[in-house]
């Protein structure tokens, strides 16, 4: 599991599958950061990881401090499934 920062909007909600790192990740959580004071295009700070990561969570066994942050750019992100 571990933070993802989109710059841009790829269309992409809650419980969307991504290929990001050679592997499909679901996009457990998503949170919209930019619209009004924010950069130039919004950002989307996404928690993300694998199906199997899912009910960790969701039970919130992890500490959401400690989890690596990578940033891409919406362009580059390959999406496989837009919605949940």
């Amino acid at each position: 599991m571990q933070h993802l920062i989109v710059k841009g909007d790829p269309g992409i909600r809650k419980d969307a599958v991504i290929d990001y790192d050679g592997e499909e990740q679901v996009c457990f959580s998503i949170q919209r950061q930019g619209d009004y004071h924010g950069p130039d295009e919004v950002q989307l700070w996404c928690t993300i990881g694998t199906p199997d990561e899912r009910e960790r969570f969701e039970k919130r066994r992890y500490v959401q401090h400690w989890l690596d942050v990578d940033a891409v750019d919406a362009d580059a992100l390959n999406v496989v499934k837009a919605r949940g």
